[in-house]
């Protein structure tokens, strides 16, 4: 069995899952090439987290249009659900790094991805297949949001404070990719039959004002199972753990610190928005524009939002570490609150054209939570030991990635109750007020208890 070195002598090869001593903070016991090479293939494996994450995201308004009998309001449950299993799956991930180490972890919860990726390739394939099995695979897509908690403290170990932001801004940044990776390719993947008919038949869609078509809608899930499989094995072969070791039960003390609580509600704000209104922006638009005679297509429009929010994301992570979390997360916040309230204006639109500002209010809010989503991973390293900080990192993500269920199920009830979506709207902005308030005071002001 072969090994081989890194600059600083330690061994780096099959037998060394554990690198021994790795303190990245230290010069001499830090390599450069190990923390990139991890970032690289978690990265990877985070995208295609993201991609089952919003898998159901990326084709569920073309559900009816196939035969399954939806209202709107069961739609929104079915791109709730995805976010109500990440919150709860990141809250278990958070603690697991520091137990079972970067390599096993995400190997394996890579593989986890296959379940509901195979699983809505068949069920999509069947109009009769009940609404609780739906949500059920639904529930499962969540998976791919529940890694982010474990992927990206494990990454936070490998790199000096210094450039944490950069990497997991990078890491962040390129996962979310995902979001609009899945829903810009699936209306390409679904309009033809890969490898023949070896992943099943074509569906006939039949949807008002759209045209008629065959669709394979399982294209859009069986497509990327190879690309799960190459993940978990560059995993598996080329990751390494670092002695980062603490049990559940040491784990626990993030949870008395209060600074956990405000980077929680700051983290709800920007991703939050982001994951939630990445998850009902193609609903919103087949909701809010769907009675005109020329209705956009939402799947042509949908992927914008993440795309916009994701590029944002990567390129603020240097920016963070020049002039600080807490700036940006205010910028941030000021941002989404008058691209919401900006937004609220095209809710009700009186004609067609009212969709282009409607379009561009989302993308502000999209634009400005990448922002945001860069300063406060930012802030939470400078604020917490590096344990704790993956910890807290974990955490928060566990809360804000509750966004597409929240966002789905509250969408739901107001345009319900109210008609439209204005007060959700309104919400947000009155939200990120409170939220730039606790940044300014903790974080930013002159004299503030944690600069960042």
């Amino acid at each position: 069995m072969t090994t081989t070195t890194s600059s600083s002598g330690r061994q780096l090869g099959p037998s060394a899952r554990v690198i021994e001593g790795w303190d990245p903070n230290d010069p001499s016991s830090y390599d450069s090439k190990i923390a990139w090479r991890t970032l690289n293939i978690t990265t990877y494996n985070l995208t295609l987290a993201f991609v089952t994450w919003y898998l159901v995201s990326a084709f569920a308004v073309r559900l009816p249009g196939v035969g399954f009998d939806l209202s709107t309001t069961q739609l929104f449950w079915l791109t709730a659900m995805p976010g109500l299993a990440a919150g709860i799956l990141r809250m278990i991930w958070t603690f697991l790094p520091p137990v079972v180490g970067t390599r096993r972890l995400v190997t394996f919860s890579t593989l986890l991805l296959l379940i509901p990726l195979i699983g809505w390739g068949v069920a999509v394939q069947d109009p009769t297949t009940p609404f609780s099995v739906l949500l059920l695979l639904a529930f499962l897509a969540g998976i791919g949001g529940g890694n982010f908690s474990g992927f990206m403290p494990s990454t936070s170990y490998f790199f000096p404070k210094a450039k944490q932001g950069t990497a997991l801004g990078i890491q962040a940044g390129v996962g979310n990719f995902g979001v609009s990776l899945v829903q810009f390719l699936a209306p390409w993947v679904i309009g033809f039959a890969m490898l023949g008919s070896l992943f099943g038949s074509s569906q006939r869609f039949e949807a008002e004002g759209l045209p008629a078509d065959d669709l394979w809608l399982q294209n859009a899930a069986f497509v990327w199972v190879p690309f799960v499989l190459v993940g978990a094995g560059l995993a598996w072969h080329y990751l390494r753990s670092v002695p980062v070791q603490a049990n559940f039960k040491q784990q626990r003390d993030i949870f008395r610190e209060k600074h956990t609580w405000i980077m929680t509600a700051l983290y709800l704000m920007t991703f939050g928005a982001f994951s939630g209104l990445a998850a009902t922006f193609a609903i919103l638009i087949r909701d809010v524009y769907g009675d005109f005679p020329d209705r956009p297509d939402p799947l042509a429009w949908a992927f914008l939002g993440p795309l916009v929010g994701s590029a944002v994301r990567v390129a603020w992570g240097p920016l963070t570490d020049r002039l600080g979390g807490a700036f940006w997360t205010t910028i941030s916040g000021i941002g989404i609150g008058l691209s919401a309230l900006f937004t609220s204006f095209f809710l009700t639109p009186d004609d067609r054209g009212d969709f282009t500002w409607f379009v561009v209010g989302m993308l502000g809010i999209f634009f400005f939570a990448g922002i945001g989503n860069a300063s406060t991973f930012k802030q939470m390293p400078m604020i917490f030991e590096p344990r704790q900080a993956g910890g807290v990192i974990g955490f928060t993500a566990a809360v804000a990635a509750l966004g597409p269920f929240l966002a789905s199920v509250i969408l739901a009830w107001v345009i319900s109750w109210q008609g439209d979506g204005r007060p959700f709207f309104h919400g947000l902005a009155i939200y990120a007020l409170l939220c730039i308030g606790l940044n300014w005071f903790y974080y930013q002001r002159k004299g503030a208890e944690k600069p960042c």
